[in-house]
């Protein structure tokens, strides 16, 4: 999946780890881009699944709307008792989260191995 808006893209890419599904992000989560996510988080949530790992080592950058797509995955799955981890931020995608607060609200985890056994 990819959207492009004003020159920026980002790619979903999504695969299945037993009932986990893995959405690698790659690009930029922002104001162009987030919908997208949005869309695609609520259509696989639509068809029954429940936990989630994002990958977002392939995140060059997020903005506050992108930041508002992920807190509403987040309370998208609160309401269906799903789970949901982080995997894998680069340092200036780490710093946004820490300082908004979003580190503190989201389990976040350095590889994907250690964040699927954690859900699992």
């Amino acid at each position: 999946m990819a959207n492009q808006g004003g020159g920026n893209i980002m790619m979903i890419t999504e695969q299945m780890q037993g009932d986990i599904v893995l959405l690698s992000l790659n690009g930029r989560l922002d104001a162009n881009t987030s919908a997208s996510l949005e869309s695609a988080f609520a259509k696989l949530v639509e068809q029954g699944n429940g936990k989630f790992v994002f990958d977002l080592q392939g995140l060059d950058y997020v903005s506050s709307a992108g930041l508002r797509s992920l807190l509403a995955a987040a309370k998208m799955i609160k309401v269906i008792q799903g789970k949901l981890a982080l995997v894998r931020m680069n340092e200036h995608v780490k710093d946004v989260f820490d300082m908004s607060g979003f580190s503190r609200i989201f389990s976040i985890y350095e590889t994907e191995a250690d964040a699927v056994h954690a859900i699992s």
